[in-house]
This record gives structure tokens, C-alpha cells and sequence, in this order.
């Protein structure tokens, strides 16, 4: 099977280490587009995360901030929850330090 964009993405969000996170934007130019961070979100959105084991969570936006919209199963509140469990201090307004925990 060749190699293209999407199986890049999930290829390398797997790799993310917990108690870190990555950027769309960083996500997208790791995997050769480094315009294509919506894509990546898109990407998350219409992929199986679960069956494949994507610790989608990881993924935040590039000013450190939990910026799911309300139009997924996943909500704010899980991802924050999900990223406090791996020692990533999340603040009340969904931000956190991305140059602390950035990979």
C-alpha cells in the first residue's frame, strides 16, 4: 500500500510520547505538508481513532490550546481530562503550555 498523507498523520501522531503534545500545523509539516494543518484535523475527525489506537488527544493548536469543536464525539472536557492523566497541566480555559510539553 503506498505511502500517503493520511496514513503519514496517524503514523506520526502514534509516535507522540504521553505527557506530550504536537500542533496541527506541526503534525502537517512533519508529514511533508506543512500547509495542510486543517487537513490534519480533518483527518482525526474522520478517522477510526479508537480501533486505531490514534491518541488523538495529543493534538492541540499551535498557541496551546484545546480547540475541539462542539461537532465530534470527542468534547474539550475529555481532551483535558485525558491530557491532565498524563501529567500535562491543562488550565480551566483549555490552554496549556505548549513549550513545555511540545514534542
Amino acid at each position: 500500500m503506498p505511502d500517503n498523507f493520511k496514513q503519514r498523520v496517524i503514523k506520526f501522531i502514534k509516535i507522540v510520547p504521553i505527557g506530550r503534545v504536537v500542533s496541527y500545523g506541526q503534525v502537517a509539516a512533519a508529514c511533508g505538508k506543512p500547509l495542510a494543518a486543517r487537513a490534519v484535523g480533518g483527518i482525526l475527525r474522520s478517522s477510526d481513532v479508537e480501533k486505531e489506537n490514534i491518541p488523538w488527544w495529543r493534538v492541540v493548536n499551535n498557541q496551546g490550546i484545546i480547540s475541539i469543536k462542539g461537532s465530534w464525539v470527542a468534547s474539550k472536557e475529555l481532551q483535558r481530562s485525558l491530557l491532565v492523566t498524563e501529567g500535562i497541566k491543562v488550565n480551566e480555559n483549555f490552554t496549556l503550555d505548549i513549550s513545555k510539553y511540545r514534542y
